[in-house]
């Protein structure tokens, strides 16, 4: 969003990603559940830039800052600034839980999603080859954890093709003995929406069959088995994970500049604290005003609105304008569960039902970058709608890849992986 607000201007921006696309995240877990094509949520940065000679654009992981240098240490090498932007997101947070994070499927990238969507697949081309329901019922189960608007939506669409999709492709299961369970430590679901809107939530999962379990904290798993404090353990080979997500960071930031939760100070201006030419945007950032006295929530939106809010600042800087601080518009928040079930919190109503459905994909499909894309989408939403049978179950396996390729081949790790 920087860059395009600062293309075609009196700057030069280097633009830094360890993927060559922009990717719209609220949609990936459509991704997993073969809803949607990889392509149709990823959008080519280079394309975004093509009419814009000020704006350079390089695939690279940052693992380094030198700030009395004013450099950034890259996996490509080393790069000078004259100011530094950093807008890394956040990743996966397993609470410190190594064989969670060893055996876990999580969902903050593309990669992941299609993960997901091979292994959902492949265990029930596995399962039905086995004929004991005994051995079957892991192999079919899947367990999600963490109770916010991707858990929600990815055990919602889970759900629906276990109903209405799975059962025709493998007519040999009992889809009876696959359980679709949503594991949340606190107690209701879609914590920071309105009262009803949660419960409405929780019904609506209910009825499409999903087990939920409040207040139910997930202790370790062993890739078969799920142990939870104080309750039976399930066994599964699915765990996906959408539990919480923790900011990423890099070497050469000072203790003093970050928070205990890891993100980084700023202030009003989105300035990392003590520095005078390194900002920070979205859910990287830590900026406290009166009403968000912890920081503002890790949303897409926060971070748009960020950095729509330096790039004015910025533009205004080369007429020497003053800098206006940034406050945060809070727009309101929605989950969608299932087909005409979702439910919309907005700052002035709260509804819930089809049209909250309908609001949910209009607001989702205009958020997608690229005409094309969005008309992929909305077209395939469409026959979904109609005939209730995505035609995306393929499993794709990658092939081993040689050493000396996987540099370029393989996704690039953030520097605390």
């Amino acid at each position: 969003m920087l860059a395009q607000k600062l293309s075609n201007k009196a700057y030069q921006v280097v633009l830094l990603d360890k993927n060559n696309y922009h990717m719209f995240q609220p949609l990936l877990y459509q991704v997993a559940t073969a809803a949607l094509s990889p392509s149709a949520v990823s959008f080519p940065l280079r394309r975004l830039f093509h009419k814009t000679d000020n704006v350079i654009f390089r695939m690279a992981v940052v693992r380094e800052i030198d700030k009395s240098a004013k450099t950034i240490l890259t996996n490509l090498g080393t790069l000078t600034y004259d100011m530094l932007v950093l807008s890394q997101g956040a990743n996966t947070n397993y609470f410190g839980n190594q064989n969670i994070k060893k055996f876990c499927a999580p969902m903050k990238t593309t990669s992941e999603a299609l993960y997901i969507r091979n292994k959902i697949i492949s265990n029930y081309e596995r399962a039905v080859n086995i004929a004991n329901p005994g051995e079957r019922k892991p192999i079919m189960n899947v367990v999600i954890v963490g109770g916010g608007a991707t858990g929600v939506e990815l055990a919602g669409s889970i759900a629906e093709l276990r109903n209405n999709v799975l059962p025709k492709d493998y007519p040999q299961l009992s889809f009876e003995n696959m359980r679709v369970i949503l594991i949340e430590a606190s107690g209701s679901l879609l914590n920071g929406l309105t009262q009803k809107s949660r419960e409405k939530a929780l019904e609506y999962l209910q009825k499409l069959g999903v087990e939920v379990m409040l207040n139910t904290m997930v202790e370790d798993y062993d890739g078969f088995v799920v142990k939870l404090k104080e309750k039976d353990p399930i066994e599964t080979l699915t765990l996906l994970w959408a539990a919480g997500i923790k900011a990423n960071s890099l070497i050469g930031v000072e203790e003093d500049q970050m928070a205990p939760n890891g993100r980084l100070l700023v202030d009003e201006f989105n300035c990392l604290k003590g520095e005078k030419d390194i900002y920070v945007l979205g859910d990287q950032c830590l900026q406290v005003e009166e009403k968000f006295p912890k920081g503002h929530p890790q949303v897409a939106q926060v971070a748009i609105q960020q950095s729509k809010n330096l790039a004015k600042n910025l533009l205004g800087d080369l007429k020497q304008k003053p800098w206006k601080p940034f406050r945060y518009n809070d727009l309101g928040s929605m989950a969608t569960v299932g087909k005409k079930m979702a439910v919309v919190d907005l700052p002035f109503v709260s509804f819930q039902g089809f049209f909250a459905w309908f609001v949910w994909l209009f607001v989702h499909l205009m958020a997608i970058l690229g005409v094309k894309n969005k008309l992929m989408v909305f077209i395939t939403w469409a026959w979904k709608y109609l005939s209730f049978d995505p035609s995306l179950r393929l499993l794709i396996r990658p092939r081993y890849v040689k050493d000396f390729k996987r540099q370029w081949m393989l996704e690039e790790k953030d520097y605390e992986d």
